[in-house]
Formats: structure tokens, sequence, C-alpha cells
């Protein structure tokens, strides 16, 4: 039987990360994220759009609703932000056009060397101000020489 592809262990970069449990090409789809189908009401009324705490499992999967890792996740919410990452998160629409049944899948962006953390760019935006006190909340800790200092990304500009 093959070792597993991913393993969860303390990180370098901050609490649990998923590292390579052996190579992994490029292009690979590594897992799904999984987690409680919230819309967004839900979420901001389980969550309050707290936007102070700097720790969240949560991820938009599309217009109309949210994934919380924290509830029936599975290791996928222990990938870390990296500034640099080697990963990206993918939407694939489900062939219904059922919104809910659309997923979220994890995929490497080059080859991956067994042992290396898995990593993803999480481009948090927030509707609030980015202040310093804000962004030190949501620091990033990627250790990346491209690193921003912050998970947080500037809201598109509307035209």
């Amino acid at each position: 039987m093959p070792s597993p592809r991913i393993i969860v262990r303390n990180s370098p970069i901050h609490g649990r990360g998923v590292f390579a449990n052996r190579d992994i090409p490029a292009g690979t789809e590594i897992i799904t994220y999984k987690g409680r189908l919230l819309t967004h009401d839900e979420a901001d009324a389980r969550f309050g759009g707290n936007s102070e705490e700097g720790h969240t499992y949560l991820f938009t999967l599309n217009e109309h609703y949210v994934i919380d890792g924290d509830d029936q996740g599975n290791s996928a919410r222990w990938i870390n932000h990296s500034c640099s990452p080697n990963c990206r998160a993918v939407t694939i629409e489900h062939d219904s056009g059922e919104p809910e049944r659309d997923r979220i899948v994890i995929e490497s962006l080059r080859d991956i060397a067994k042992g290396e953390e898995l990593s993803f760019d999480y481009g948090i935006v927030l509707d609030v101000p980015h202040t310093k006190a804000r962004k030190r909340i949501w620091a990033c800790r990627c250790g990346s020489p491209a690193c921003t200092g912050t998970l947080l990304k500037a809201k598109s500009r509307q035209r």
C-alpha cells in the first residue's frame, strides 16, 4: 500500500501544517477543502464578520456559499498561507450548475518535494480598513523573501 500523499504535523510557519509525504508533481489535485457549507449570511451570523481574530477556517466557495473547515473539515484546513506558495486553491463548478455542489481543490503549482510544507496564498480581503493593528493581527509568518508581512489583500477597485 503506498504512503499517503500528505501528512499533518507541526509547522515552522504557524501551528499545524500539511506536508508532502512523497514527491508531488506540478498540476496535481492534492486535496479537496471540506467542511460545513454555510450561506454568507449564516457565516456572518455565526462569526460576526470578526476581522479582529486573525484566525479562520472559512473559505469562500462562490457567491452563495462559504465552507467552514473547522466544522466537519479535513486536513486541508491546516494548509498554511505563503506569499510564495507552492499550491493554489481552485474552485470547481459542478456540472449541474447547483452552487452548493461546487468544491474547492488544492492543486500544486510546481513540483513539491517529499517533506516540503504545502502552502497557498489565502488572499484575505476584509471590508474594513487595513490598519497597522489589523495587519499585525493578520501577520504573515511564511518567511519567504517575497513576504508582504500580512495575509490581507487590497480590495479590487471597481470601475
